[in-house]
């Protein structure tokens, strides 16, 4: 399986931090942000990466190359503007092919195996890794039932995590160039074609300079 990792937002939230430094290079716990993806993958192995880059893009194309010094091989999706989650996606498959891959957004941290994740999707279109819900967002997005499906509605929520794995035909048909990949989801959701995965281990949405500087510290010990 391959994996997209996205990294074309402008980090406003991160601000002054991202005026002259892309939000997937910011240093966290000693190396970049993304590069903790690069090795997590690595490990999983999970070597054929695409990554779309768009703001500040040449910093994190010089300082990643072609992702050989982590294990990896990377091939990148450039955005001239930012296209959203699912314009990002849907400009990449031509680098994805057809199969089902691992999506991750660049922006957070998080100790899940890659490899524990099942490796087909079946007819599903997409499987989320959700987590609990963080102080910052207590009522969660979606709900888990016992049959692993993915649902929407009242009652105890999860957090999705940013962390998916996604089949090209959820985005391929679309026909717009810049769009959002989260109703797409909500549809197939809607249609019982959403599987789930609870990951209970850490998990971190690196969205403001404050969380940034309180993983930072955690990983240091």
């Amino acid at each position: 399986m391959k994996a997209m990792i996205l990294a074309a937002g402008l980090g406003t939230r991160m601000r002054p931090l991202t005026d002259h430094c892309p939000k997937p290079l910011l240093d966290v716990g000693g190396k970049p942000l993304i590069v903790h993806h690069l090795e997590r993958l690595a490990r999983a192995g999970i070597r054929d990466l695409v990554i779309n880059v768009s703001y500040r893009a040449e910093q994190i194309v010089d300082a990643l190359g072609d992702g050989s010094a982590y294990g990896v091989s990377i091939a990148w999706s450039h955005e001239t503007t930012p296209l959203e989650t699912g314009g990002g996606i849907r400009r990449a498959l031509p680098l994805l092919g057809d199969m089902p891959f691992l999506l991750i957004n660049g922006d957070v941290w998080c100790d899940l195996d890659p490899a524990t994740l099942p490796s087909s999707l079946g007819s599903d279109l997409a499987r989320l890794v959700l987590v609990d819900n963080p102080v910052h967002h207590p009522e969660g997005d979606f709900l888990l039932d016992a049959d692993g499906r993915v649902q929407e509605g009242p009652g105890p929520r999860l957090t999705y995590s940013g962390i998916a794995q996604i089949d090209p035909s959820l985005v391929a048909e679309h026909t717009e160039t810049t769009f959002a990949l989260a109703p797409l989801l909500r549809s197939a959701i809607a249609h019982g074609r959403v599987a789930g995965h609870h990951h209970q281990g850490q998990w971190v949405d690196v969205g403001t300079p404050e969380r940034l500087a309180a993983l930072d510290q955690a990983l240091r010990g």
